[in-house]
């Protein structure tokens, strides 16, 4: 079952938009350090909030690729769908933030590890879960 699981993500059906979701993440995940490293080291924010600001601008850019390029199969069109889409992936990308500050929180405070590599390891353990509920709910 692991197997076949792992076959489906490399070369399945969702392997093209695993793929793209992961360009997009990787590109948005870009956005987002340079955007923390703003907020915290130019602008004087706490790492926690300047995180927190960036990571909600980052959700806006990441639906707007994805629902273009990742899903654009099964893409959001028309004002009332996009604008529902736009809810639904905040809906899911939101409940994925307490994750991401967790994960961030915890390597800076208790690891000692700077705060833009916390930041993109947290990135990373939510991203599979962000990817597992959008494709199931914002395009499924």
């Amino acid at each position: 079952m692991l197997r076949s699981l792992l076959r489906n993500l490399l070369s399945g059906p969702v392997a093209t938009q695993l793929r793209r979701f992961v360009i997009v993440g990787a590109t948005t995940a870009g956005v987002q350090m340079a955007l923390l490293w703003a907020f915290v080291d130019a602008g004087g924010l706490n790492y926690l909030v300047g995180a927190t600001i960036a990571i909600e601008i980052t959700i806006v850019l990441s639906y707007v690729l994805n629902n273009a390029w990742t899903f654009r199969a099964t893409q959001n069109t028309g004002l009332h769908d996009y604008l529902a889409g736009l809810l639904k992936t905040n809906v899911v990308r939101g409940s994925a933030i307490p994750i991401q500050l967790g994960v961030l929180y915890g390597l800076v405070e208790f690891a000692a590890i700077t705060y833009l590599i916390a930041n993109a390891v947290a990135i990373l353990i939510s991203g599979l879960y962000r990817f597992v509920f959008d494709s199931l709910w914002t395009w499924g």
